[in-house]
């Protein structure tokens, strides 16, 4: 589906920009808000494997997240866990580490992340 941008001069393919994937973790136990994510993995303190109810097309989409502590308020950091030439994220999962403030993994209250990429 092609939508004309502002000002008339570009198209954007909607389809391509659409969210594939998302997962609302509480407290590192529930799975309490998702979509196409069949459930998670916990390997660890703050690190934590979305995995998708239907695979994307190959290992190279990208997953983006947030979180919220569990201490003294506020929010953390999220980084996508390896690289393209690992076997963290695949097609059907991306892995995750979610830090606090000092770069130390931490299990948050929320951990959410948005996954973009073309389905399978």
């Amino acid at each position: 589906i092609a939508v004309t941008g502002e000002g008339n001069s570009t198209t954007t393919n909607l389809q391509q920009g659409l969210a594939k994937a998302f997962g609302n973790i509480e407290s590192g136990t529930t799975l309490v808000e998702s979509f196409n994510e069949s459930a998670f993995t916990d390997n660890g303190t703050g690190d934590f494997t979305h995995n998708f109810t239907n695979n994307m097309a190959n290992k190279n989409h990208v997953t983006t997240g947030n979180n919220m502590r569990n201490s003294n308020g506020g929010y953390g950091h999220t980084a996508a866990y390896g690289n393209n030439s690992d076997t963290s994220s695949t097609s059907g999962s991306a892995r995750m580490i979610y830090t606090n403030v000092s770069n130390n993994a931490e299990d948050m209250r929320r951990t959410m992340a948005v996954t973009h990429g073309d389905l399978a």
